[in-house]
């Protein structure tokens, strides 16, 4: 049995347990229980505070965790990382007052910065011969400009709508971070082959992602040209058709270029183009 911290409420949580769903590890998500095992997988999920996360892994409480690179790069655990995952994508920017005139890095010397990431701010701060003030916040760290706590800010960006409403610019990205798979260094045989299945499937899962099927008739003598248009796996698959001088080609297309491609296909005399989902992606 493998076991897996999972932090336990967020945006995080909710990437985490889709994830797991995809990968048809069965989960119950009751948020109420702090250990659930899987109906249909060796696992047990073991819900935490993000920042507990890689502690418990670093000390074989949970064998694996799914947590933030920023909680990651803070807490400095000594785990191995396992697999970026791709999701719950975000930054760690400073930010200041929107009327502030700012003119680099150096304006930071002597001021007071609040975060809830003083290791990664300290490194930086290192980095850059920059001599601030840190102060250590747990909670709302966009309020303390407002009310005279800091200068400015060392947070979390996504959007950056929370700093638009607290009146705050972004000035500098020290880093940026996503949902990193995170592992004890000491597993033994029987949790690496559970590992590795798991793994097996989150790599079909996120192949998968941003993928399209894509189904056309096209006449047979545009072929060749439909093949150069199209950036398939390996190739397109061609069947004949009963209607004689016809094929259908078959592929698989990214869907940030498909509207482009799509438009070429037609040009070429492609018709009946049928687009699906694809669900999972074996490579």
């Amino acid at each position: 049995m493998l076991r897996i911290a999972v932090q336990s409420k967020g945006r995080l949580y909710d990437d985490t347990m889709n994830l797991l769903a995809e990968a048809d590890i069965k989960v119950s998500s009751s948020k109420r229980t702090l250990l659930v095992q899987a109906s249909n997988f060796p696992l047990e999920v073991l819900f935490l505070r993000d920042d507990d996360i890689p502690q418990s892994v670093a000390s074989g409480v949970a064998d694996i965790g799914i947590v933030g690179e920023n909680e990651y790069q803070e807490r400095g655990e000594n785990v191995q990382i396992l697999s970026r995952l791709g999701f719950s994508k975000c930054r760690l920017s400073l930010a200041i007052s929107k009327e502030v005139n700012y003119t680099g890095p150096q304006w930071f010397n002597g001021k007071r910065i609040a975060t809830s990431y003083p290791n990664v701010l300290s490194k930086y701060l290192r980095q850059n011969g920059i001599k601030a003030d840190i102060h250590v916040i747990t909670g709302s760290v966009e309020i303390s400009p407002g009310i005279g706590l800091a200068d400015g800010i060392f947070d979390i960006v996504s959007s950056g709508s929370t700093l638009v409403s607290n009146n705050l610019r972004e000035v500098e990205i020290v880093t940026h971070s996503e949902a990193l798979l995170v592992g004890n260094w000491n597993l033994d045989d029987e949790k690496h082959q559970i590992l590795n299945e798991m793994l097996f499937r989150f790599s079909a899962v996120r192949s998968a992602q941003d993928k399209k099927y894509v189904m056309m008739n096209a006449p047979k003598a545009s072929v060749p040209e439909i093949i150069k248009v199209l950036p398939g796996i390996k190739s397109p698959t061609v069947i004949p058709l009963a209607e004689e001088g016809w094929c259908s080609v078959h592929t698989v297309l990214d869907e940030k270029r498909f509207w482009s491609i799509i438009a070429k296909l037609k040009d070429l005399g492609a018709q009946g183009i049928l687009v699906t989902p694809i669900e999972k992606m074996i490579l």
